[in-house]
């Protein structure tokens, strides 16, 4: 039995192990499983290693994506320069190599959501942590000039309160990587002047959790695009199998 599984600390409800255990399921998989293994801190990490048969990979979540880093044997390109880990491939060798998955699923989604040409387009990543680091790097690599917005200025980044009319107007894509919206806190969303924006503009909300947020339906009364975080979830989640199994 090949095990798959994910890390983290307090993993009372994991995405992943559902959605593996069904995909499992549903394609006729036999010799898989996945399992959850919580850490109390990064330095269990080796003995999990050592004490877990026939482990093939791993995802890894909150707070581990960083300090995972320095016992993985190797990072692909992405995952160097995001400077985050959310995949663990174990080799036959025993050697573990690093990926960012995020970083594929938000690429693709993001592609499949503006399904034409990304010319002239310009993005507003609200938020500066983890998962804005792979956003960021998608759209460089997409060619796509974007501007952080956080509630702490600095040089390289916007407060929400700089954000006016006319940086609305020449940014038509704006994506939530911030937690505000997500269950249980369902009524706060990010502080942005909704009342600029067009059916030119694309929402893409990286919360999943409820299905529509207060965000998104700010953006559609405005009438523009909107997508929730479920798609590049899945997204990650087949791009992470495609890693263990490449």
């Amino acid at each position: 039995m090949k095990t798959y599984g994910l890390i983290g600390y307090r993993l009372s409800h994991s995405f992943s192990k559902k959605y593996f255990t069904e995909k499992f399921k549903a394609e006729g998989i036999t010799d898989s499983e996945y399992e959850n293994f919580q850490l109390d801190s990064i330095e269990e990490f080796p003995s999990l290693i050592k004490s877990t048969a026939i482990l093939k990979g791993l995802n890894v979540t909150i707070p581990y994506k960083e300090q995972i880093i320095p016992y993985l044997n190797d990072c692909d390109p992405a995952a160097k320069e995001i400077g985050a880990v959310n995949v663990i491939k174990i080799e036959d060798d025993g050697a573990l190599i690093g990926y960012n998955s995020d970083y594929y699923g938000f690429k693709d989604t993001l592609s499949a959501f503006i399904h034409h040409s990304f010319k002239d387009k310009k993005a507003l990543v609200l938020g500066t942590g983890g998962a804005a680091k792979a956003v960021v790097t998608a759209l460089k690599h997409l060619n796509i000039p974007f501007q952080y917005v956080s509630r702490n200025k600095n040089k390289n980044i916007l407060s929400y309160n700089e954000i006016d009319k006319a940086i609305i107007l020449s940014h038509t894509i704006i994506i939530n990587t911030t937690p505000l919206g997500m269950y249980p806190d369902v009524n706060s969303f990010p502080d942005i002047p909704y009342e600029f924006l067009t059916p030119e503009h694309y929402l893409y909300d990286l919360v999943y959790n409820p299905e529509e947020t207060v965000f998104m339906r700010k953006g559609q009364e405005q009438g523009s695009h909107t997508l929730n975080g479920l798609p590049m979830l899945i997204g990650q989640a087949e791009k992470a199998w495609e890693i263990w199994n490449s």
